[in-house]
């Protein structure tokens, strides 16, 4: 089948689909109007060209049933669009990372309960092997031969070794200046690896183009995009599960796309709507990087439209100008009470070096990203002190280590004798 570019062009006949292939899900709907669309290989909405995603007509499910499952994103199987034989293939069973009591940042911060959820722990350490988890038991039911992706870096990691581990090809691109060892790190899966002359958007609109010309290539952000994201969702479900299934009462969530944010929130809901959480307010405040923060610039300004920037900043797995999911972030946040604030490149590194000295995760700038924000919401009386809270780190900070090799180092070089040592007066 060929997927086209142009607005609401869909492939003219599905790929044929196996009983049972998507699980409980049972349609797409146009998150803009509403309208629903069968199962397929399909991601904008053939009456508005909206964005779609997936429905479900859910089974019942116990707290039981969940925690029986595997110690993965697995285990929570039937509020997925995947197979219940999803854990007979090869992959790289994401999830179920841990959530910290951050107690020493609390303390600093004037908070009186945080958490960090903590997605550096994955396979490829970042959050981005759960999304992909998902798109790549989509292609496979979708009968796609090659996996593909546009990537700041992180989906990148994540596609490539997925890939390798399914034993499908993959071809990855990824703008021309990216951190060297999110390069090196995605190129030892052995899969074909496009450096492209541009920021993360050309490379984003180069992909549309080639999905819509090369038949049987699943873009995982792209066309087989509503499987994607629901990965996401998986977050908001951990989280809840691992804090005794409650709700936290406010969340920090990095902001690229917006896809992340907007799924953990959904996550929630559905917890609520099948009774495995008891209903209860919570507030999702989103963060960006000062040099690509469209979305928090429409916030601030009272926007439903997010305008679109040209990306300057240090925090790279951030910086896509144009959020597909911008203005449904922008929802999210006004709907739940919380906010979208961004934070310098400075403030970043400060943020990555305070979260590894009082908790000793280590983060990506995106990390850094989140834990500035919420010192500045805190500092500016917009994040409750007293209210439970849970940010989100969702990638390992040997990954943007030029971040932050001019701040830290030795305390001292000195000659191998104990005089140098006290001379140095180090203790």
């Amino acid at each position: 089948m060929t997927l086209s570019t142009q607005q609401g062009t869909q492939p003219a006949t599905p790929t044929t689909l196996r009983e049972g292939a998507f699980g409980n899900a049972v349609g797409l709907t146009c998150r803009a109007c509403g309208h629903q669309q069968p199962l397929g290989p399909f991601y904008a909405c053939e009456e508005c060209f909206g964005p779609l995603e997936v429905g479900y007509e859910f089974p019942e499910i116990t707290r039981a049933q969940i925690e029986a499952g595997p110690k993965n994103i697995w285990r929570y199987q039937p509020l997925l669009p995947v197979p219940t034989d999803i854990t007979e293939s090869p992959n790289m069973e994401p999830g179920f990372t841990r959530l910290i009591k951050a107690d020493n940042l609390a303390r600093e911060l004037g908070l009186k309960t945080l958490w960090v959820k903590d997605d550096s722990g994955n396979p490829t350490h970042s959050f981005k092997d759960r999304v992909v988890a998902q798109a790549l038991s989509a292609a496979r039911e979708l009968g796609m031969t090659v996996f593909a992706c546009p990537s700041t870096g992180n989906l990148a990691n994540a596609v490539a070794a997925a890939g390798a581990r399914a034993g499908i090809k993959t071809v990855v691109f990824i703008p021309h200046d990216l951190e060297r060892a999110k390069v090196l790190t995605t190129a030892v899966y052995g899969g074909t690896l496009v450096a492209v002359k541009g920021n993360y958007d050309d490379v984003n609109k180069l992909a549309s183009e080639i999905a819509g010309e090369e038949e049987g290539w699943a873009f995982v952000n792209v066309n087989v995009r509503p499987y994607y994201a629901e990965g996401s969702k998986t977050l908001g479900y951990e989280v809840a599960e691992q804090l005794g299934w409650r709700l936290p009462q406010q969340v920090v969530i990095p902001v690229a796309s917006g896809a992340q944010l907007t799924k953990v929130d959904k996550g929630f809901g559905e917890l609520v709507s099948l009774g495995l959480v008891d209903e209860s307010p919570y507030k999702i405040f989103g963060a960006q990087a000062t040099g690509c923060s469209p979305v928090s610039a429409a916030f601030k300004a009272g926007h439903d439209v997010v305008r679109p920037v040209k990306p300057d900043t240090i925090a790279k797995s951030l910086a896509i100008g144009n959020p597909a999911d911008g203005p449904y972030v922008l929802d999210v946040a006004r709907r739940t009470g919380g906010a979208v604030e961004d934070v310098t490149d400075e403030e970043v590194r400060e943020g990555i070096t305070l979260l590894a000295r009082t908790e000793g995760v280590f983060a990506e700038t995106a990390g850094g990203v989140t834990v500035a924000t919420l010192r500045k919401l805190v500092e500016a009386g917009r994040l409750d002190p007293e209210a439970e809270t849970v940010v989100f780190n969702t990638g390992d900070g040997l990954k943007t280590l030029d971040a932050i090799a001019d701040r830290v180092g030795p305390a001292a070089t000195i000659d191998p004798t104990y005089s140098a040592f006290t001379a140095a007066n180090l203790i």
